[in-house]
């Protein structure tokens, strides 16, 4: 399964959004640190879930590491995070 994927049915199990973007950003980093060929390595998530509401800017991003768990992180160089409720 594909990074992108995984990363999808992790958040949407996790916080039931009710709006989810997750883009793979790889090649604007062709050359840089972390990036490798194929891809799958630098990303951009867009999510709006009312499981955020009360929870603070660093409050949401640990939810959305813990969610997407170290075994995950740890195969991807760069997470962008756009969320809100």
């Amino acid at each position: 399964m594909a990074i992108c994927d995984e990363i999808r049915q992790q958040l949407h199990a996790a916080f039931a959004p009710t709006h989810l973007e997750v883009t793979d950003e790889s090649e604007k980093h062709r050359g840089h640190a972390g990036w490798r060929e194929g891809g799958e390595t630098h990303f951009r998530v867009v999510i709006r879930s009312p499981a955020f509401a009360g929870r603070n800017r660093i409050e949401r991003h640990r939810a959305v590491h813990d969610a997407l768990g170290r075994d995950l992180l740890s195969r991807i160089h760069a997470l962008a995070l756009d969320l809100g409720e």
